[in-house]
């Protein structure tokens, strides 16, 4: 049965206001785990409650961020005081939603390539997750860059499973945000990652269309077209502007309301260094509206000045805020490294 598509347009319209940006704060277990043990904090439930309380607490966020993914451990946590992150973030006015992929893994008779799972149970989980308040929905799919790899057949396989995820968001009246990443790890160069989202993106929308999915109640989430992290040229951030807005006018319908770029593990600044050449470039030329949905590089500064300390909590909030804020500058192409040497003050 087909939903009303109006509030999925509205969403989407919303989140991609205002040049602001998404917080992915969806980390699985493992992944929050592996950054704890490296800052040396406490892999516990508790701890990875007591950080997200941090994310969302933080006075003034809302200023530069829409929304937040949180994850399915998240989105039932409360603060101490027992006020749900959830409740929290709509008061502020950041709407919730939800990581529902259940992962990648290995794709059988494909050696060094994955396929995403999670399709079991979906239409269940999905309405689970509107009754708690959620809005908008992610599922990601990864593409590596090989020798052979991303074959024809991995490309197609992610692609369907991302457009069947997506169709049943819009039955159930949540905005699927669709991440086909490409990964930066390797060798190969920046034409050679052109060449390959390319054909990721060709073939979700592709993808998207049989499935007959309201590309106007989507959000794309995906990788910046970059040079593998392996390869001896690193090309500047005007050249990687270049070639991503090349790839995305080439694949991306301008009905799509908005695309909100992942990290991918890009070091922090050069991430927002990035999104602000591609406004600053062609700001005024773009059909949607173009942010980002970052994790580690909105994050991993905070998390580093955490290191589970109660006493560092303001300070990490104020790093998280001062990230944000310099990626909302640079959705408007007016980020400058001097602003790097500004930290706003938080007022409680």
């Amino acid at each position: 049965m087909k939903t009303d598509q109006q509030p999925l347009v509205t969403t989407a319209r919303q989140l991609m206001a205002g040049k602001k940006g998404i917080l992915a704060m969806d980390e699985s277990t493992a992944t929050c785990n592996k950054r704890f043990k490296a800052q040396g904090i406490p892999e516990t439930e508790e701890y990875r409650r007591k950080y997200r309380e941090l994310l969302v607490t933080t006075h003034g966020l809302e200023e530069y961020i829409n929304g937040a993914i949180l994850f399915d451990e998240t989105i039932k946590q409360s603060t101490v005081a027992g006020d749900l992150f959830i409740d929290i973030l709509v008061k502020k006015g950041i709407i919730p939603g939800i990581k529902v992929d259940a992962g990648t893994v290995s794709m059988a008779g494909f050696m060094g390539e994955k396929v995403t799972e999670g399709l079991d149970g979906l239409r269940e989980r999905l309405a689970a997750y509107k009754k708690l308040g959620a809005r908008f929905a992610k599922w990601r799919a990864v593409f590596s860059i090989g020798t052979n790899t991303p074959t024809v057949t991995c490309i197609k396989t992610n692609a369907n499973v991302l457009a069947q995820y997506a169709a049943l968001c819009q039955e159930t009246g949540l905005v699927p945000f669709v991440e086909p990443e490409v990964l930066m790890d390797g060798g190969h160069s920046i034409e050679k990652c052109a060449e390959v989202t390319n054909q990721v993106l060709q073939a979700v929308f592709n993808a998207l269309h049989r499935h007959r999915v309201n590309l106007e109640g989507i959000i794309l989430k995906p990788n910046m077209v970059l040079p593998g992290i392996d390869h001896p040229i690193q090309n500047n951030n005007d050249e990687i502007a270049r070639a991503t807005i090349a790839c995305l006018l080439n694949c991306v319908p301008a009905s799509v309301p908005g695309i909100a770029f992942l990290s991918g593990g890009q070091p922090t600044l050069l991430a927002t260094e990035r999104l602000n050449a591609m406004h600053r470039l062609f700001n005024a030329s773009l059909p949607w509206a173009l942010t980002f949905s970052f994790s580690r590089a909105l994050q991993q500064p905070a998390l580093e000045i955490w290191k589970g300390n109660d006493a560092n909590i303001n300070a990490a909030q104020q790093s998280l805020l001062h990230r944000a804020a310099c990626n909302h500058a640079a959705c408007m192409g007016s980020y400058t490294p001097e602003m790097e040497k500004v930290i706003p003050n938080l007022i409680y």
